[in-house]
């Protein structure tokens, strides 16, 4: 006897929604198991890791400010993802793009505004683009696989991070620490606060752009060319949609929203640029990207989920004092547990004895 997996006609729609939240409630309770077996209470650690940074009002600002880069990037994945574009380089794109940003900046000097800022953003858009076009000319001239060279130029970008800041942008009155000088106070984003809670602009740009990718996806007809070429190349080639063109589109899209995010990082959260600007924000979003199914609305909850588990893990790290490396082992939990419920939602189990799999067996095997 073996265990076969049989192709469903029809994946169910209810499933679809319903495995991202059984993989939360999975991995809370794995994770429940697991401290307890480490002797530390894992009830409490759970508790602290998902549920306070929602109840406690203090912790909100924490989890929006990390929700915003998450959303915004995988936004931009989840695009290139639906054509089959594979962008694994996003944390790449999120540097060069503040790094552009930071340099627009500095141009500008002490001058800020209105009109400085969407330059200083427009500049983090554009570099974050930059960055994602060289993948994709090498994926249509050369066939190179995007994953790689995607993957490749993020360390290339740190390297460009850590030549700029620690050079030429070194801020002269930063004391010899290797960060570029603080933004001017009018090339920053506006604050806002609502029942006590502050958040910058860029939250409220990550709450609006979902609904903007849904629009893309569902209702204009590049959404569509991007949906075809992903699911159907053939019959995309048939309708006169070129895969090369998606390449490009995809990339694109998805260079634009990491620099936007990491452009928005450094005008709305930190000011200013140092080494510890590369936070893992485009790797996590991949895993944001996934357990939001790769629809907007998803991506935006599951980055709130994500920023969620990167706020309570540092919670947890006092309160019960976990791993400082909580935070990512709950999020490759999700990851795994989203990627094996994928299957069973495309696939049934079936247990086949060694009878039936001989008469399923092609003749001559």
């Amino acid at each position: 006897m073996r265990i076969k997996l049989e192709k469903r006609a029809a994946p169910s729609r209810l499933m679809v929604v319903l495995t991202p939240i059984a993989s939360v409630l999975l991995t809370m309770l794995l994770g429940v198991i697991i401290f307890d077996a480490m002797g530390i209470d894992g009830f409490r650690a759970v508790q602290d890791i998902f549920l306070t940074p929602i109840l406690a009002t203090y912790k909100i600002q924490d989890v929006l400010v990390k929700a915003a880069p998450l959303i915004i990037i995988a936004l931009g994945l989840s695009v290139g993802n639906r054509a089959n574009v594979w962008n694994i380089g996003a944390e790449g794109q999120y540097i060069i793009g503040a790094l552009a940003g930071a340099g627009a900046a500095m141009a500008f000097g002490q001058t800020g505004g209105f009109f400085v800022i969407i330059v200083v953003i427009a500049a983090g858009i554009a570099g974050g683009m930059a960055w994602a076009a060289a993948p994709a000319f090498l994926r249509n001239r050369y066939g190179v696989n995007e994953i790689l060279s995607s993957l490749m130029l993020t360390y290339v970008a740190l390297q460009v991070l850590s030549y700029l800041i620690g050079g030429p942008w070194k801020d002269p009155n930063g004391r010899n620490f290797p960060q570029t000088a603080p933004l001017a106070d009018g090339q920053v984003l506006p604050v806002y606060e609502i029942a006590g809670v502050p958040f910058h602009f860029g939250v409220v740009v990550a709450l609006i752009l979902p609904f903007l990718f849904w629009f893309l996806m569902s209702r204009s007809v590049l959404g569509f060319q991007i949906r075809v070429v992903g699911s159907a190349p053939h019959a995309a080639r048939h309708g006169g949609f070129s895969q090369r063109q998606t390449v490009w589109l995809s990339m694109l899209i998805g260079g634009g929203a990491a620099g936007l995010a990491g452009v928005l990082e450094l005008t709305g959260s930190l000011k200013a640029i140092n080494l510890g600007f590369p936070s893992g924000y485009g790797f996590t979003a991949i895993i944001v990207a996934f357990l939001g199914r790769l629809h907007p609305i998803g991506v935006l909850i599951a980055g709130v989920v994500l920023a969620i588990t990167y706020v309570g893990g540092q919670v947890a790290q006092t309160t019960v004092h976990i791993p400082n490396s909580t935070a990512g082992i709950f999020q490759a939990m999700m990851l795994f547990f989203i990627l094996a419920s994928d299957i069973l939602v495309r696939y049934r189990i079936r247990i086949v004895g060694n009878k039936d799999a001989a008469q399923a067996a092609p003749a001559g095997e």
